[in-house]
């Protein structure tokens, strides 16, 4: 797939010289980038979007007090 993104032309010269260096064309290069990006960025994804359903303020947090009673109390108790 083909996108178009802005990039400031500093962090573009930068990019055509290490693909150079590398030998990498430039598509390359920024797949490998964006795929390095992704993988450390993962877990704080995966955070943020169950933060989104089950933090404060979220739909999961306005579960009324009753009903949050009655789901405890339905559980079974463990020793520990």
């Amino acid at each position: 797939m083909k996108t178009a993104i802005s990039i400031p032309d500093d962090l573009y010269r930068a990019a055509e010289r290490a693909a150079k260096r590398l030998g990498l064309s430039r598509s390359e290069l920024y797949r490998r980038a964006l795929g390095v990006f992704l993988d450390r960025n993962a877990d704080k994804l995966v955070t943020e979007a169950l933060d989104e359903v089950y933090g404060e303020g979220s739909a999961a947090g306005a579960i009324d007090p009753v009903l949050r009673r009655m789901q405890s109390a339905s559980l079974p108790t463990d020793e520990w």
